[in-house]
């Protein structure tokens, strides 16, 4: 006899991200974790049962009534149907299992039971892969990150940090106090303001509409309401249309971390700087190989994440959603990778003054405690104006382990929402940096076209850099006179 279901109401974000779920945009949050040698299934649904489940959230289902959304515990919750193993046909290789990850981002989580599933790749390239799909209604990426490093342990042969070296490491990588570190270095007004607002009393996580009542007092905030109001749709290009339901994903080999905080510091930027504009000329080159036009004023506007919760590691490690979202235009029509690099940082500091993250965060809890027309109506706004997601998620630096097997990559994808159709994932771990993307189908029939232009732009970065005298940041004339060399040396001058 099952036991009688336990209920309690879902916050007004969470419920949001409840209801944004659609058959062309599916609200999981997806990752793919690459192993060096064979991961055991026992062993790890030992970990998961000993570690994942005692976060009780995970053995509830998400309800939604006329009354509202609740969280329910599943009388009939059973590991072996969210712990599946399968297999890759073939010769199992990247492509065979981007494929299946592909199947999996365009397949729908089960709403009878908690929606989360692990499927496990036994014999991947002499290792096993882990295909993971949490839904967003459970927790951001800061929650799940803290989630999903609580299961793993220092690989073989890595000596386990002190307790002290380890609170050290936490604190430079960031991992639970800031997710989206580099952009919210950034956004310093959203921050100072969420701060300010906890520290008067007001639960930004639990009652995010509150955000809003205390803009309506507030001429700066106010002000900004108008622009995020106001704010023109993104530019038409091919990755922005009609969405489908099937989805793509690849991922690039990674790129070594060292080497872009050389080129970031030469060129006086952040790596978030020179990642952003790799991002950026890939997409130009996507796009001027399709014969596209791409004048000089092209911008292609991506969503990002920005972290709104406290720095208390306590409360870094509790579930459910707390971010907002930035909107930052792509300079694409750029054709010298120096000055894409330099625009972007410029836009960059242009956001130091921003509340567009918390405002979000606002606009969202109050949509999610309304009626659901309420919430579709502003998210079909919101997604008109960007094309893409991103997120730049700082990992581990030292080499971690799941369930005795050394993790060797690792790649995450948030969902893109409404009629956004293009994600891109950018996570360093170990010392390297992992690009992913997920497509939708019906814009881009192949990521790879994409995805594998990265590497690429970033040689183009690093060869100008390495041609060029350094010691300060460069004036007009000294980045046109870099370029004419790049252009010299036999490449192709993208546009």
């Amino acid at each position: 006899m099952p036991k009688k279901a336990e209920s309690e109401r879902i916050s007004g974000i969470d419920t949001a991200w409840l209801r944004m779920e659609r058959p062309t945009n599916l609200m999981m949050i997806t990752g793919v974790i690459i192993f060096a040698e064979r991961l055991d299934y026992d062993r790890l649904r030992a970990v998961i049962e000993q570690r994942f489940l005692k976060y009780r959230r995970f053995t509830q289902r998400a309800v939604q009534k006329n009354a509202g959304a609740f969280w329910e515990s599943d009388a009939y919750f059973d590991i072996r149907r969210h712990l599946l193993r399968t297999a890759l046909p073939g010769c199992a290789d990247k492509i065979g299992l981007q494929h299946l990850a592909s199947d999996l981002m365009s397949t729908p989580l089960d709403f009878s039971k908690p929606l989360w599933q692990f499927h496990l790749v036994e014999d991947y390239q002499g290792g096993s892969a882990l295909i993971l799909r949490i839904h967003h209604c459970y927790a951001d990426g800061i929650a799940l990150i803290h989630v999903l490093l609580s299961l793993t342990d220092p690989a073989p042969g890595t000596r386990p940090p002190a307790p002290a070296e380890k609170m050290k490491r936490v604190e430079e990588a960031g991992i639970f106090q800031r997710f989206f570190e580099p952009v919210d270095k950034m956004v310093s007004a959203t921050l100072k303001l969420g701060r300010g607002l906890l520290s008067e009393g007001f639960d930004i996580i639990r009652h995010p509409v509150q955000v809003l009542d205390y803009a309506r007092n507030g001429v700066r905030l106010a002000a900004e309401v108008a622009q995020l109001a106001s704010m023109s749709d993104d530019s038409h290009t091919c990755f922005k249309g009609e969405l489908g339901v099937t989805k793509r994903v690849a991922w690039a080999e990674p790129l070594d971390l060292s080497e872009i905080k050389a080129i970031g510091k030469a060129l006086g930027g952040s790596v978030n700087d020179v990642l952003l504009a790799v991002v950026a000329g890939a997409l130009r080159d996507y796009l001027l190989e399709r014969g596209d036009p791409v004048p000089e004023e092209l911008q292609v506007r991506a969503v990002i994440p920005v972290n709104l919760r406290p720095l208390a590691l306590e409360q870094a490690a509790e579930l459910g959603n707390c971010f907002g979202l930035v909107f930052l235009a792509l300079p694409v029509g750029i054709a010298n990778p120096l000055k894409r690099v330099y625009e972007v940082r410029r836009r960059m500091n242009e956001l130091k003054a921003s509340y567009q993250p918390i405002l979000a965060l606002g606009l969202l809890g109050a949509a999610g405690m309304g009626p659901n027309l309420l919430q579709q109506s502003l998210l079909e706004i919101l997604s008109k104006k960007a094309s893409a997601v991103m997120t730049n998620v700082p990992g581990p630096q030292q080499a971690i382990a799941l369930g005795g097997a050394r993790i060797a990559e690792m790649m995450f994808w948030v969902p893109q929402s409404g009629q956004i159709g293009i994600g891109v994932s950018i996570l360093s771990y170990h010392n390297r940096v992992h690009f992913g993307l997920v497509v939708d189908g019906k814009l881009v029939d192949a990521p790879e076209a994409v995805i594998n232009r990265f590497a690429g732009e970033f040689e183009k970065l690093l060869f100008i850099t390495l041609m060029s005298p350094w010691g300060q940041n460069l004036d007009a004339e000294q980045i046109e006179r870099s370029f004419k060399v790049f252009d010299a040396s036999g490449s192709r001058t993208p546009g």
